[in-house]
């Protein structure tokens, strides 16, 4: 247990507080929450009773059924997105989890690990004979934790160095805004 799931008293709490904080404008079911959190049925029904009641999250008036939407009167969503995110902790964390996929030659974080929510890419990995499979099933695994679907992109590294040298907008958009280099085995000046 890290020291978020003791503080906010469980592991299924955090990932449902990161599901709805990290997903501000979108609603979603009960089943929709056990699903993306990975958490059981029983635990989701306690947690969202729980945020109900810190007037956190509240009953959506969309479609059929009962969704529930980040409350937009909750005045520490700000705050809570920085430090559930956590991004120091997670940029070793994705290093350590997406060993063993492939060579990987370079990470890259963006986008939502460097505090920017709009669209965009949030992970580049550069890397030889990946195998994209196990990639994917790590990467569910990591948005399951953070609560957020996480938008990122595989290139080999010859593919890499055509797209920088062709200033492909794709690369051009992680490496000229915020980012941070977790994992870097090609040393080409990027920083």
């Amino acid at each position: 247990m890290d020291g978020l799931e003791k503080i906010f008293g469980s592991a299924a709490r955090v990932k449902v507080l990161r599901l709805f904080l990290f997903n501000p404008r979108q609603s979603f079911s009960l089943k929709d929450i056990t699903e993306r959190s990975r958490v059981s049925d029983a635990e989701v029904r306690r947690e969202v009773t729980i945020l109900q009641h810190a007037n956190m999250i509240e009953r959506a008036a969309r479609g059929k059924g009962v969704r529930f939407v980040l409350s937009p009167k909750f005045a520490y969503t700000a705050a809570m997105q920085n430090l559930l995110l956590n991004a120091p902790k997670r940029a070793n964390d994705i290093v350590k989890r997406l060993r063993g996929v492939g060579s990987l030659r370079m990470i890259l974080l963006s986008g939502i690990f460097m505090g920017e929510w709009s669209e965009g890419l949030d992970i580049l990995i550069i890397g030889d004979k990946v195998k994209e499979r196990p990639l994917r099933e790590r990467i569910r695994s990591l948005e399951a934790e953070i609560g957020k679907e996480i938008r990122y992109a595989l290139l080999t590294s010859e593919d890499f160095y055509y797209r920088l040298n062709m200033n492909d907008k794709l690369v051009r958009d992680v490496i000229d805004y915020p980012h941070s280099i977790v994992l870097d085995r090609l040393n080409i000046g990027i920083k």
